[in-house]
């Protein structure tokens, strides 16, 4: 054990004192900060001024458009063809052509011809406005007020809640779905990270003959073990770095970027149409109280079940997966010998990862179950069910899916340090499966 120890201390103090793995440390979080910052700042960013020419095949039915221009959207309302109208586009300083077909009123749909792509905001104002417009149509034309037609519009809502035996209520929301795929999302680029980094130091060592020294003092499954857990202990340093880190800088950025972006007098100068005042009133999918509500997303998240299993799949999975990888790396005396065997090892971990996304439309399915308690898939598919919230009579699932995993994990051990034992010392010979098949009988 203290041999362990040793090569443990040894790999994550020799790890961690890389110029790399300092440079990573820094560049990571602002990589990630980085992005994040960028997605915020082209959000609040100030979009292009559109100027818009509207051709009406009904001419002048969608005249009131001329009136419906905003800071961002400015419509010209002109009683001209569309051909015509196309040989002012590259003449002029329109933006894009607005036309609206004479079967709107059946199709629902227009066409907008442009020199470059307007964003979603002018898309999204464009069809808003047009809608407003084509409601006032068919309200008149079934002499209906504006007034009656909010009075009678419905905005309606369907909360999912589970009830448990205890006379406990929990309302599920898929949209916690999602925190828990980025939770597996890290798992999945973790594995895959320092799981490689096991086996391309297995293979350096095996290349320099180095392992022919160490072995006179400790045995292999010793070294295996004690290089796959010291690797883990250098891959939950970084990530508490990078958490830390990133929290910290885009926490500051964003609140300099808002403080920059956001003027409160701007408000004085807002002016509202009695349309957007009933639009308000009838719209009750968010209110001042849902920012309080125990219920939001960021209250619903049993936030330390969520680091405690993740935690516990990352080493998980990832005690799994690198035994493996220290397998393969013993097998092979290149890392370009490692790709006919790489492939059966990480394909497991993919499809988990892709069948996360199906998981997410249907949490209780077959599917679920199997890929959440299969120790192969479950690191990354049980982080998805565990944020959605798993009810006490399913536990037992979670605490099956928790005690496969560490009995996989001892087998696989147990199974590559016999890989191991005998690849490290095979050279010049190219490993098959057949060979590598009859190593774990030696």
């Amino acid at each position: 054990m203290n041999k362990i120890l040793l090569i443990i201390k040894r790999e994550y103090l020799t790890r961690v004192k890389k110029t790399s793995f300092i440079v990573m440390s820094i560049l990571g979080p602002l990589l990630i900060a980085g992005l994040l910052l960028l997605v915020i700042w082209m959000g609040m960013a100030e979009n292009q001024n559109q100027k818009l020419l509207v051709i009406d095949d009904l001419y002048p039915t969608f005249s009131d458009l001329q009136n419906k221009s905003t800071d961002l959207v400015q419509f010209d309302y002109q009683n001209i063809s569309l051909d015509d109208a196309k040989k002012l586009l590259y003449n002029s300083d329109y933006t894009a052509i607005l036309h609206i077909p004479s079967n709107i009123t059946f199709g629902k749909t227009a066409q907008l011809f442009f020199d470059k792509q307007p964003s979603v905001v002018v898309h999204r104002i464009i069809e808003t406005k047009i809608e407003g417009l084509l409601e006032g149509i068919n309200l008149k034309q079934y002499n209906i007020s504006r007034e009656d037609f909010y009075n009678v519009k419905i905005d309606f809502q369907l909360h999912t809640i589970r009830y448990k035996k205890s006379g406990e209520e929990e309302e599920v929301n898929r949209e916690a779905a999602y925190v828990g795929f980025a939770f597996g999302f890290f798992i999945y680029m973790f594995i895959f990270l320092y799981g490689v980094q096991v086996m391309r130091g297995v293979i350096e060592e095996k290349t320099s003959r180095i392992i022919e020294v160490i072995i006179s003092s400790v045995k292999p499954f010793q070294l295996m073990m004690g290089k796959i857990v010291g690797v883990a202990m250098v891959g939950l340093t970084q990530f508490a770095i990078w958490t830390l880190l990133t929290v910290i800088i885009v926490g500051g950025a964003q609140s300099v970027l808002f403080d920059l972006n956001f003027d409160p007098s701007s408000l004085d100068n807002v002016q509202m149409t009695t349309e957007m005042m009933k639009e308000l009133q009838t719209d009750k999918s968010f209110t001042t109280k849902d920012v309080i509500d125990p219920n939001n997303l960021i209250f619903r998240i049993n936030w330390p079940l969520m680091l405690g299993m993740f935690v516990f799949y990352f080493l998980g999975g990832y005690l799994l997966y690198s035994a493996m990888f220290a397998a393969i790396g013993a097998a092979v005396d290149s890392e370009t010998d490692t790709q006919q065997f790489m492939l059966p090892v990480s394909l497991p971990l993919i499809l988990a990862y892709v069948m996360s996304v199906f998981i997410i439309q249907n949490p209780e399915g077959p599917a679920a179950f199997w890929f959440s308690i299969i120790p192969f898939t479950s690191p990354v598919v049980m982080m998805v069910r565990v944020a959605m919230g798993i009810s006490f009579s399913d536990i037992w699932e979670l605490l099956l899916s928790m005690s496969l995993l560490i009995a996989t994990f001892v087998f696989m051990t147990w199974l590559a340090g016999k890989v191991y034992k005998t690849g490290i010392l095979m050279y010049g010979k190219k490993a098959s499966y057949r060979e590598i098949w009859k190593w774990l009988f030696y």
